[in-house]
């Protein structure tokens, strides 16, 4: 019997990577977890899974410093990092923490089982099209991202705070309610947060954070 862990806090995408892992064998236990802290209970009690799939953008501790404890906590347990902002840069960061592998979010249902499948046999996994010349290269240590305020990257102290609350997983509404605004206005800053971070999701703007470094 096969048993994994999906590590997602958008619950229809999470419902839809179950789905499609259970097309994996015919007995398969998915478990699964919203955040990273709900993540750890879960490995807490199963330390016998063959398989994690990791989300980068997490609510509160983000996917590449859960993985670090996954990597220091529970060594023996793979993970694959599964994520909709898959540039080379973030593809790479995934691989130097640990991950036996990466899968896009854009990965068709049978381009994403056949790479679990990949990584369940002992390989790692890379989006074909980042495949590099020297893998050993690309992995090489690179410098910690320092903190940044979110003004040196046009964000001004509203939009700042919206931010904020988007990493902590709370919805337009709940953004609204916290800061006295009506949901149009958060709407707003939200757009000019994608503009200014060079994005067009939620989830790209989450990661966006993380990579550089950007203090809410």
């Amino acid at each position: 019997m096969l048993t994994l862990l999906v590590i997602e806090d958008h619950a229809l995408v999470r419902e839809g990577l179950v789905r499609v892992l259970r097309q994996l064998e015919a007995e398969v236990v998915v478990f699964e977890a919203g955040d990273c802290q709900s993540a750890v209970s879960v490995l807490e009690r199963e330390s016998d899974l063959d398989l994690v799939l990791l989300d980068i953008a997490l609510p509160g501790v983000d996917g590449l410093t859960c993985l670090d404890m996954f990597r220091t906590r529970f060594p023996s347990i793979p993970v694959v990092v599964v994520s909709a902002y898959d540039d080379a840069h973030t593809v790479n960061r995934a691989l130097k923490h640990g991950a036996l592998g990466f899968i896009p979010k854009a990965y068709s249902t049978e381009k994403l089982v056949a790479a679990v499948r990949q990584v369940l046999a002992g390989n790692l996994h890379k989006p074909e099209q980042l495949m590099p010349v020297s893998l050993a290269a690309e992995l090489a240590p690179t410098p910690t991202v320092q903190e940044a305020p979110a003004s040196e990257f046009g964000l001004t102290e509203r939009q700042a705070e919206v931010l904020g609350l988007m990493t902590k997983g709370k919805s337009n509404r709940d953004i609204a309610n916290l800061l006295g605004l009506s949901e149009g206005t958060v709407k707003i800053h939200i757009t000019a947060i994608f503009k200014a971070l060079g994005v067009s999701s939620r989830t790209q703007a989450l990661v966006a954070v993380s990579r550089l470094g950007i203090k809410v």
